[in-house]
């Protein structure tokens, strides 16, 4: 059928890359109106935080997502007359914002600040941000700083756009230098490229579509133009070397890519469809951050898969025989990597060469590699244990950024907690029932603990606006903690509030109490999260096993990727917490140092997984190619790993320089996402493919391609008996 399809795509060749040349320029406009849509939203509905913040939403016109805080450094707080003027211009300005409201001026040491509070979302609030800050300006009188969670999210885009650009620049300079090596000087060196373009453009035009009818997340641009362009062309030099290798066989042009979609192709797609598989996973957590992030990870190997079935074909058609010629000036590099001297891959001596050679060693001796390939990543992975995870930073940002000057000024002045209070809503279900006398002992009573507590720097409370709505119905304290709302502290107090000191408060048992604002959402977030991580990881491991044992009829083999896989996960989880959590050279990397962000090992999880399964198709493949055609173990390992060591090795120095974009920027979260892709693909493709991969296949011998019946049947495949090995000197087909 895909020979077909193929036949198809080489007729009508001119149509499909006009619907090509379409697509890009949609994608490309459709990139550039994106960000005003996007926004990072650790909302999670049903939780208690949300049902506090559709409250403050209804009945008090503000969502904690949608307030400003303005904050005047001035000399002397204390001076009233200051006081005075400041309000009146914090009033003033507020009407520039829909539903905006000017709280009361509150002092610190050497500053005055006041909110805005508004009852929008926070990607509609976060548009007036520049318009807030010109009706200031335009005020005049004392400087003032504009932050809070709107502000900083309109900082942030420009610079998530602006570090997007710079990793890109990093990635597409490694993969030229990389697909020249591979490829040589020809005009196959822009195939992978032009691939990956039409692919991104596809995937954010999606994402543009999406993010009118859900929130998504502004991290998923960087997703999307980072992931997709290692995975785009990783994809796409798999099938021109396999184009290479059809031409060099005698193949006519268009013949030469039919065989190759059918045979490299294929492999791609199942690849993609594995991966897709993998990160589809993140749609079933509940919550909409990182589902958003889940959703835009799963269209980068769909649009791969469409563009490999349409717009490859097409290419390699339109290139043909011509533009696989190539000037050999890397023969050097190449014989390093193991690759052929000759200008077509079909050519080398599958018996020889580097990663033949390092082949036969491991099958040799392969226990002592095993064991101390195991070792190293056990080694790596045991920090893990002492993860810590927040759900998110507030001190994670650019320090030069006017919202995060803003924040840095009330942290040293009264604490960074002030930013993102906690709110405690009492619903008595009528109206007037704020005023209940039973009703504000249970408030007294609360505020009288919370007073007290040793995390708390400013409460309040009262009978008026702002702490009673306008019906009476609902009645509110506000507490802001010393720390930030994503400290363990600040999680701690969240904790001790919801079991501890709302029940002490005794509240009448017809009144509901729940707690909101930036805190509470953040345990919500992590609790929701990480309660369904778990089914995520045995969902993945399930279908890693099946897509496996279906590719590769073997029982074996998928068990051993999984278990490697799983270590390889938890090495990286280790060595994330080396750099990130204890600190241990994040200074000499220049990375932001603190508690990994709560989404960042649930995304890896996924995202990694998905790779791992790519490396994993195309060695373990070639390997099965081989031992079916002559069934020798020590053979297959060798040949498999010889026609395909190059071939991984230039893709994850790709796809790792494409990750390494996210650690050149200045976000936090991103900058431990690409860390820890970029570690987890280098040692994926060095100690686990090149190492424990054939040196555990070669302990397990001719069990490797075992299938009994019974298991084939219900997996749908032909079944794959226990062969006596043979010698054989014939190379595989």
């Amino acid at each position: 059928m895909l020979e077909c399809w193929t036949r198809g795509v080489i007729r009508f060749r001119l149509v499909v890359l006009a619907g090509w040349l379409l697509v890009l320029v949609v994608g490309v406009v459709a990139a550039s109106r994106l960000p005003p849509l996007l926004a990072t939203s650790y909302a999670v509905p049903g939780t208690d935080a949300d049902r506090a913040g559709e409250i403050l939403a209804r009945a008090f016109d503000e969502r904690p997502e949608g307030t400003f805080t303005v904050v005047f450094p001035v000399d002397d707080p204390s001076d009233k007359a200051l006081r005075r003027r400041l309000q009146a211009r914090l009033e003033a300005v507020s009407a520039v914002v829909p539903t905006g409201r000017a709280g009361e001026i509150r002092d610190g040491t050497a500053i005055l600040f006041g909110d805005v509070s508004t009852s929008l979302e926070i990607q509609d609030a976060k548009r007036y941000t520049d318009s807030l800050r010109r009706a200031l300006a335009a005020g005049g009188g004392s400087e003032s700083l504009v932050t809070g969670q709107p502000a900083i999210q309109r900082d942030v885009d420009p610079v998530i756009a602006e570090d997007l650009r710079h990793g890109e620049a990093v990635a597409l300079a490694v993969g030229l230098v990389v697909l020249l090596i591979v490829l040589g000087l020809s005009r196959a060196v822009v195939v992978p490229f032009v691939f990956a373009a039409c692919s991104i453009a596809a995937t954010l035009a999606a994402v543009y579509v999406l993010a009118h009818a859900i929130t998504i997340a502004t991290y998923v641009t960087s997703l999307v133009g980072l992931i997709g362009l290692g995975l785009a062309i990783d994809y796409s030099l798999l099938v021109v070397l396999r184009y290479r290798e059809e031409l060099a066989s005698g193949q006519a042009e268009d013949e030469a890519v039919v065989r190759t979609m059918s045979t490299a192709g294929r492999t791609t797609v199942v690849s993609g469809t594995a991966v897709a598989i993998g990160l589809g996973l993140l749609v079933l957590v509940p919550v909409p951050f990182v589902r958003s992030l889940g959703i835009g990870a799963l269209l980068i190997p769909l649009a791969s898969i469409v563009a490999m079935l349409t717009l490859q074909p097409a290419l390699l058609s339109v290139l043909g025989r011509r533009g696989t010629c190539r000037i050999n000036i890397a023969a050097r590099f190449q014989s390093r990597l193991g690759l052929a001297r000759s200008s077509h891959p079909v050519e080398r001596d599958v018996d020889r060469g580097l990663w033949a050679r390092l082949a036969r060693a491991i099958t040799r001796r392969p226990v002592p590699y095993l064991v101390g390939g195991v070792v190293l990543l056990l080694a790596a992975a045991a920090p893990a244990a002492a993860i810590e995870v927040t759900p998110g930073t507030l001190s994670g940002i650019p320090p030069s950024l006017e919202s995060s000057r803003g924040y840095s000024v009330l942290r040293k002045g009264i604490g960074p907690g002030i930013v993102t209070p906690t709110s405690v809503i009492v619903d008595t279900g009528q109206a007037d029932g704020a005023r209940r006398a039973d009703v504000r002992r249970s408030i007294d009573r609360l505020g009288d603990r919370l007073f007290n507590d040793f995390e708390l720097v400013a409460l309040g409370s009262g009978e008026k606006s702002p702490y009673v709505d306008e019906t009476a119905r609902y009645a509110r304290l506000i507490a802001a903690g010393r720390e930030e709302y994503g400290a363990s502290s600040t999680r701690a107090f969240v904790e001790r509030l919801r079991s501890r000191d709302i029940p002490a408060a005794r509240f009448p048992s017809d009144v509901d109490v729940v707690t909101g604002g930036a805190p509470p959402l953040g345990v919500d977030f992590l609790a929701r999260a990480y309660g369904a991580f778990p089914w995520i990881v045995l969902a993945a491991l399930i279908v890693t096993y099946v897509v496996l044992l279906r590719s590769f009829r073997s029982l074996l083999i998928p068990l051993k990727a999984v278990l490697l896989n799983t270590l390889t996960v938890a090495a990286v989880f280790g060595l994330l917490v080396v750099i990130f959590q204890w600190g241990i050279g994040a200074e000499t990397l220049g990375l932001h140092q603190g508690q990994i962000e709560g989404w960042v090992p649930i995304l890896l999880f996924a995202v990694l997984f998905g790779l791992s399964m790519d490396y994993e198709v195309f060695i373990v493949s070639r390997m099965r190619e081989s031992w079916d055609h002559v069934p020798n173990n020590e053979r297959a390992i060798s040949h498999g790993l010889q026609r395909t060591g190059p071939i991984v090795t230039a893709a994850a120095a790709i796809m790792a320089a494409a990750f390494i974009g996210f650690v050149v920027g200045r976000i936090a979260g991103l900058q431990q996402l690409g860390l820890g892709l970029a570690l987890a693909v280098l040692i994926d493709a060095t100690l686990v493919r090149a190492v424990l991969v054939p040196s555990a296949m070669a302990v397990l011998g001719r069990f490797n391609w075992w299938l009994p019946g019974s298991v084939a049947r219900l997996a749908r495949v032909s079944p794959s008996p226990l062969r006596e090995t043979r010698i054989d000197t014939d190379r595989p087909v």
